[in-house]
């Protein structure tokens, strides 16, 4: 019978550093998505802001116009 010999000490240093690099993916994959959602707020108030002008500005000339018809008619 063949004896193989396998050296448990070399497997558990390769396991070992393949989950601390797996960990500092997660960790980079993670200030990614934080990043990306902080970058996604910002846009979504600036177009929230945008957005309340315009409707603002529609307001105000959907008053003037009726306020000049109610004048003219």
């Amino acid at each position: 019978m063949t004896t193989i010999t396998f050296d448990t000490e070399a497997f558990k240093d390769a396991q070992g550093e393949a989950e601390i690099a797996t960990q500092h993916d997660i960790k980079d994959i993670r200030r990614d998505i934080d990043d990306l959602r902080r970058d996604m707020d910002a846009r979504l108030a600036l177009l929230e802001q945008r957005l309340t002008i315009k409707l603002g500005s529609l307001m105000a000339l959907s008053i003037g116009i009726v306020a000049a018809l109610d004048k003219l008619l």
